[in-house]
């Protein structure tokens, strides 16, 4: 693929994350105020109870389909067989996770409404055919795709969504946006199929390969969905479903921003990787760390000051126990940056699955045994306080297994004097609205200006070698497009 695609691939994607950052911005005050906590909560804990036949049903087709298809892009014979082999072999065991999901969820129950409502969303999964155009690279086609649909989404949340009782409506709109949006993409396949004999076809040899992508999956499934369903299985109040899904919904934000230079780190890295260049291998994981650094460390510090003003501004009243919980989440912020670094910029293009798998496991045993103990007594704030301890150990095992790359003494080194940084905004931000009192907006705005202010001139006094590289990039780029505008200008007159 040429660098012109690359460069493409890479500004859809921007662009997507940029829009997955905006939208829950305008959407979440508004559902929180119209829904309330209780309807949330009891979406979350029924989407999660969906989520897991999703999982079993998808059987690993998503990370494995997008890799084979990548393998023959550009033959389109093997192409089209690749396609049909894994989506029919997918359309079978979807189907029958599908079958177990009504007869279990769909008969009767407390929320049967809801659970005939998702079986739609277990529908669009089923014809979800994004995994192949990743893995011919055209991601314009699935940006564009998910963007609209998330347009379509947010307006009619507006127009439909009024109070508690439009929750079937709000699910409802999910799932169908998700049915047509997933539909959508078949209109441009004929484009990259050609017609393939039935006989050629071997649907099942791919499961076994399936599998090996599964079970990290399985586990990481369990630390990121099971902590919702044991809140709604163990607290009679669904709310403290609600309060957890809004605290998370606030810190994954954040990190989409940590977390955004590694999906465009991940092919170099692939790559370098490929040419065994382990020098600049290594230095593209320093960078990556310090990247991770610099945000993470004060974005931590910076929610939890100011959650407090914060969360009844953006969520409205009765949602008091979010502002705890996002204190107490907060430090995923950085471990989940960190194994993010480890296991998809190193474990997984080095092709260590082992080891990724073991880093993953142990985070779903940690998280599901603490779950277990603490959910009981404090509700959504204990499984808060397991998934800190679950994502601590990822980052931890994820670490161990990359010394060789980067060791504790070289992040510890690296990341000193943004640490250094954090504590003094902290203390002086902490003291300043102890003094000043101030609330509401203006407490929020001057608190952010004030912090990045501190925390900017900390690195700046400290000569901290990253940040002055990033000054220097900026810099450069900034004089660059002036002096291209310079030219544009002269070149016209």
């Amino acid at each position: 693929m040429n660098r012109k695609s690359i460069s493409k691939n890479y500004i859809y994607n921007l662009f997507y994350q940029v829009l997955v950052i905006v939208l829950p911005l305008i959407t979440t005050p508004y559902l929180s105020r119209t829904l309330g906590a209780e309807a949330i909560g009891i979406h979350s804990y029924t989407l999660s109870i969906a989520s897991y036949f999703i999982l079993f049903g998808a059987v690993g087709v998503t990370m494995y389909g997008q890799r084979e298809i990548a393998y023959v892009q550009e033959d389109k014979h093997n192409r089209t067989i690749a396609f049909w082999e894994i989506f029919l072999m997918r359309l079978v065991t979807m189907s029958i996770s599908l079958l177990v999901f009504g007869l279990t969820y769909c008969v009767n129950g407390e929320y049967v409404v809801y659970y005939r409502i998702l079986i739609i969303e277990i529908l669009s999964q089923i014809i979800d055919i994004s995994w192949f155009f990743q893995g011919i690279e055209e991601f314009k086609k699935t940006v564009v795709r998910n963007s609209i649909v998330k347009f379509i989404f947010v307006i009619c949340i507006f127009i439909f969504i009024k109070n508690p009782s439009d929750l079937f409506k709000y699910i409802l709109i999910i799932t169908l946006a998700d049915l047509f949006g997933n539909f959508s993409l078949w209109i441009h396949l004929p484009k990259y199929l050609k017609k393939v004999k039935i006989k050629e076809l071997k649907i099942f040899k791919h499961f076994k390969s399936t599998v090996g992508l599964f079970i990290p999956q399985i586990a990481i499934q369990i630390y990121t969905v099971l902590d919702r369903t044991m809140i709604g299985m163990f607290c009679e109040n669904k709310s403290e479903v609600g309060f957890y899904e809004q605290a998370q919904k606030v810190i994954k934000l954040l990190l989409t921003v940590v977390t955004s230079l590694g999906t465009v780190m991940v092919p170099r890295m692939t790559h370098t990787l490929a040419k065994g260049d382990m020098k600049m291998f290594k230095e593209y994981i320093k960078k990556s760390y310090s990247f991770v650094s610099l945000l993470a460390f004060p974005i931590m510090v910076g929610i939890t000051l100011i959650s407090k003003e914060f969360v009844p501004i953006f969520f409205g009243e009765g949602y008091e126990k979010v502002i705890l919980l996002i204190q107490a989440i907060s430090p995923i912020i950085l471990f989940i940056g960190v194994s993010n670094l480890f296991g998809y910029q190193y474990l997984i293009p080095s092709k260590k699955q082992k080891a990724y798998t073991i880093s993953v496991t142990v985070g779903a045993v940690v998280n599901f045994i603490f779950n277990l103990i603490f959910i009981k007594y404090w509700g959504a704030l204990g499984a808060s306080i397991a998934t800190v301890v679950a994502e601590f150990l990822v980052a931890g095992v994820q670490a161990y297994f990359s010394k060789e790359i980067l060791n504790i003494k070289e992040m510890l080194k690296i990341s000193k004097n943004n640490i250094v940084a954090s504590i003094i905004m902290f203390v002086t931000l902490y003291g300043f609205e102890k003094i000043l009192g101030i609330t509401g907006i203006l407490s929020i705005i001057l608190q952010v200006a004030l912090g990045v202010f501190i925390y900017v001139i900390v690195l700046f006094i400290f000569k901290d070698k990253f940040f002055y590289d990033v000054k220097e990039k900026f810099i450069i780029k900034i004089k660059s497009s002036l002096l291209q505008n310079n030219k544009k200008v002269e070149e016209k007159s």
